[in-house]
C-alpha cells in the first residue's frame, strides 16, 4: 500500500469544529468567524511547532446548506494548510459521505487531506523516526490490533470519531482495552476533554471539542484547547486556543439544568429546532410537521405547544 508521507514533529489535534453559517443553538455574533479564528490559530501554532494539523471529525456542524462565503473562506484558509480532516458523523448526510456535503467541496478544491476511509491513513516522517497514522471515520470499526511491519514504524497512533468507554460517558460503543500494534487511539465525537487512559501498550486520548455550542455551565467553565501529540509524549501536551469570552457568545442569563455539550449538541429533537428556525417559512409548514412527527400528544405541555404555534402562525400553519 502506498500512503501519502509527510515530514514534522508530531500531530497538532483539533477536535469538532461544527463550524456553521448561522450560530447553532443560542450562541450570539459571528459564530464562523469565531470558529475559523480558532481554526487559523490552531494552524499557525502547527507551522510554529512544525506540527501536521489534524481535525478530529465534525468540521462542519451541518452537513449541506452552508453558505458559499462560509465555504470560501475555508477554502481561503485551509488552502495555506492543507489540514488531515477526519470525517465525522456532523459531516455526512443522511448517515452517508456524498458528493453534495459541504466537506466534499474542500476536498474537491484540493485543500484538505480528507480521511473518509477506514485503515492506514498517512506516515508522519519525525526526527524520531516513521509513525503511522491509521483513521476510523465515524461508523466504521475500530482495529482490534494491527499487524506492523518489523522495525518500520516507531509509533502507531489511528484516529478516530466514536462512543468510547471513557468515564463519564453516557454512550459507551467501545471499550477501551489495549490494541496490540497500536501505541495511541486519539478519538473525537466526545465534546468534553477526559483524561487519557493506558491499557497494555495503548494509550487512549480524548481531547474534546474547541467550540461551545451549548449554553451551560459545564461550556462556562471549560477551556477551549487543542492538542499536541509526539512521538515522545506520555499523554498530550495541551494548548489553550485564543478565544472570547463565555458570555460575548452566549445570553447572560440564567442557567438551565446541567447537561453536558456533547449530549445537548447531539439532540435530534434540538438539532430540528435549529435548522428550523434556519430554515423556517413564513406559512409554517415545515414546523407543523415537525410537530407532528416529535409532539406526544399524552404529554401534558403538548397542547401548550400547539397552541403557541397557531397563535404564532394566526391558524394559517
Amino acid at each position: 500500500m502506498s500512503l501519502e508521507k509527510v515530514a514534522g514533529n508530531g500531530l497538532l489535534l483539533i477536535g469538532d469544529p461544527h463550524i456553521a453559517s448561522t450560530p447553532p443553538g443560542q450562541r450570539l455574533g459571528d459564530f464562523a468567524g469565531d470558529v475559523l479564528a480558532k481554526l487559523e490559530a490552531c494552524f499557525k501554532k502547527s507551522q510554529e511547532r512544525d506540527l501536521i494539523p489534524l481535525i478530529l471529525g465534525d468540521l462542519f456542524h451541518w452537513p449541506r446548506d452552508n453558505g458559499n462565503s462560509l465555504l470560501v473562506d475555508l477554502i481561503s484558509l485551509f488552502g495555506e494548510y492543507k489540514p488531515f480532516v477526519l470525517v465525522g458523523n456532523h459531516d455526512k448526510y443522511q448517515a452517508r459521505f456524498t458528493p453534495d456535503v459541504s466537506m466534499a467541496v474542500l476536498n474537491a478544491a484540493g485543500v484538505i487531506r480528507l480521511m473518509s476511509e477506514y485503515g492506514p491513513a498517512f506516515e508522519l516522517e519525525t526526527p524520531q523516526g516513521l509513525v503511522l497514522v491509521g483513521a476510523s471515520p465515524d461508523c466504521t470499526p475500530i482495529p482490534k490490533e494491527f499487524e506492523r511491519e518489523d522495525g518500520r514504524y516507531v509509533k502507531v497512533v489511528w484516529v478516530t470519531h466514536h462512543n468510547i468507554s471513557f468515564p463519564d460517558c453516557e454512550k459507551k460503543q467501545h471499550t477501551i482495552k489495549e490494541k496490540p500494534g497500536i501505541d495511541w487511539i486519539i478519538n473525537g465525537h466526545i465534546h468534553g476533554p477526559r483524561d487519557s487512559i493506558t491499557k497494555g501498550m495503548t494509550t487512549w486520548a480524548n481531547p474534546g471539542n474547541i467550540t461551545r455550542l451549548v449554553f451551560s455551565r459545564y461550556a462556562l467553565e471549560r477551556k477551549m484547547l487543542a492538542a499536541i501529540w509526539t512521538t515522545e509524549c506520555d499523554d498530550l501536551e495541551k494548548w489553550e486556543i485564543p478565544h472570547r469570552d463565555f458570555y460575548e457568545v452566549f445570553p447572560d442569563q440564567e442557567f438551565l439544568p446541567e447537561a453536558e455539550d456533547a449530549a445537548a449538541a447531539e439532540s435530534k429533537f434540538l438539532q430540528g429546532l435549529e435548522r428550523l428556525a434556519w430554515k423556517r417559512t413564513h406559512e409554517g409548514e415545515g414546523l407543523k410537521q415537525f410537530l407532528k412527527d416529535n409532539i406526544d400528544p399524552e404529554e401534558p405541555e403538548s397542547s401548550l405547544i400547539w397552541e403557541l404555534y397557531t397563535e404564532v402562525t394566526d391558524g394559517n400553519g
